[in-house]
């Protein structure tokens, strides 16, 4: 049984790396796209962001002298990039699927409208939404809580390395303990960086939970969906 009708993915554009330090690796896509597939399948109105940092990070680009702008607008291209392979990595399976764009750059992609996005979802597609805001200087966890509220989602599902949210890093610390729920406001008093700040905002200031878990371990995002899964929900 599926206890979310329509949800936000936020997926780590670095993830898609795999094992290999940038570029998609083939397999991890592949993986992503039979978990997607699987909850679409459910019934389950499924809208992605993801990032684009296994190509080109646009804070990285700024100590390497680019201008901050330019670099933001690069890491947008790359997020395009990666919404295409997924995109095609959902249809080879047989699913619907459509890049949405916060940035005009047709025939690629279609832009950014949150009606016919949404009438996508209630016919059954796979909403890839891109370009994070289409704004400089705001990130794709900024864009992605953006697009959930915009959507109307029960949730923003935040995939990751990890299965949820801790008191430290678990990858440096051995004694950090993971939070079954927590509240966004003691997310920020902790100063666990798990969003950005105006995606926290945007989040808790629109009642729109965010829902933290392991996308890297198979099936677990159609758990999560059924209310299974290891994960941290984050609530007001």
């Amino acid at each position: 049984m599926k206890i979310y009708k329509r949800i936000l993915l936020k997926l780590s554009g670095e993830s898609l790396a795999g094992t290999e330090k940038n570029g998609i690796d083939e397999e991890r896509l592949h993986q992503y796209a039979l978990q997607i597939k699987d909850v679409a399948d459910m019934g389950v109105q499924v809208a992605i962001v993801i990032g684009g940092g296994n190509i080109f990070r646009g804070m990285s680009g700024v100590g390497k002298g680019y201008d901050r702008v330019r670099g933001d607008q690069m890491g947008m291209l790359a997020t395009t990039i990666n919404s295409l392979a997924l995109a095609s990595a959902l249809e080879s399976l047989g699913a619907r699927a459509k890049v949405f764009t916060a940035v005009r750059m047709e025939p690629i992609a279609e832009y950014y409208n949150k009606w016919k996005t949404v009438e996508f979802l209630q016919q059954g597609g796979i909403a890839i939404l891109a370009c994070g805001t289409g704004n400089p200087f705001f990130t794709t966890d900024s864009g992605a809580a953006l697009r959930g509220v915009e959507i109307e989602a029960c949730a923003m599902l935040k995939g990751t390395r990890v299965d949820g949210i801790y008191t430290a890093d678990p990858e440096k610390d051995a004694t950090a303990t993971r939070f079954d729920d927590i509240s966004f406001d003691e997310l920020y008093r902790r100063g666990l960086r798990v969003m950005d700040l105006t995606a926290v905002t945007l989040c808790s200031e629109n009642n729109l939970p965010v829902v933290v878990f392991n996308m890297d371990e198979e099936g677990t995002l159609s758990k999560v969906v059924r209310g299974q899964g290891v994960c941290t929900c984050v609530h007001a």
